[in-house]
């Protein structure tokens, strides 16, 4: 069986049961992100029962009205800052705190010398920006990528990885699907961002890292890559970006 990193998704209560799924499969490993102090305790929580799950600390820009005071005591078992970005679409929280929130987490990746996981939407621009002004941590990736080529070079030509996900499977997609051929192959993870965004041929239904092979497929397609050879990178990559051991 053909083996997937989930590099980003959201587990919760029935973590048990979606765990086990992922494995059969063939999902070898999942990251779990936090979205504020809360949830983010409860990731480290789930990732503490499992081998094969590890997780984020960090404030999505949705709850950065909120701020990130007590962030950093909790990384000392995240494996990286995020999810942590500007979202302008929603503007569920002011824009000036979203952008104080963001420049906090990426100074505390990098004082922490921490992987970067960015949520950017319809911002990015300003997202661009802000990285350049605070520095960009060694380790960032753009998760739930939705740019295209042009997004996709701006954020390569920081030294970023970009994360896909199944908004690649949807019929819409063909920017998505342009930066994703561009992208090389040792730059590029894959993800479910579950409980949200199923991929064709599920879409509508509750996500779940069960379902990242068919992420995984339509990435390859869109590389002109067999399906073996982008599981085997990606999988190399999340472990590589996370700075992750195998499990035992």
């Amino acid at each position: 069986m053909t083996s997937w990193f989930d590099n980003h998704c959201h587990l919760g209560p029935d973590a048990s049961e979606v765990v086990a799924r992922a494995r059969e499969a063939g999902v070898v490993g999942m990251v779990t992100v936090g979205c504020d102090l809360e949830d983010s305790r409860a990731a480290l929580a789930t990732a503490s029962a499992y081998n094969d799950v590890w997780a984020t600390a960090g404030v999505h820009p949705h709850e950065a009205r909120h701020g990130v005071a007590g962030l950093v005591d909790l990384l000392g078992g995240a494996v990286a800052v995020g999810e942590a970005g500007l979202d302008f679409h929603y503007d569920h929280s002011p824009r000036p705190a979203q952008r104080d929130a963001f420049a906090a987490q990426v100074a505390l990746a990098n004082g922490h010398e921490l992987p970067l996981v960015i949520h950017t939407r319809e911002a990015w621009a300003e997202t661009f920006d802000l990285l350049d002004a605070e520095g960009v941590p060694a380790r960032t990736v753009f998760h739930c990528f939705t740019g295209g080529p042009d997004e996709a070079r701006e954020g390569l030509d920081r030294g970023a990885w970009l994360s896909f996900s199944g908004i690649v499977t949807f019929p819409s997609a063909s920017d998505l699907r342009a930066a994703v051929a561009l992208c090389p192959l040792d730059r590029a993870m894959v993800e479910t961002d579950s409980p949200y965004l199923a991929p064709v041929p599920h879409r509508g239904r509750t996500n779940e890292p069960a379902w990242v092979p068919f992420v995984g497929a339509a990435v390859a397609e869109a590389m002109d890559r067999p399906v073996a050879e982008v599981a085997t990178a990606t999988t190399t990559n999340a472990r590589t970006f996370y700075g992750l051991d195998d499990p035992v």
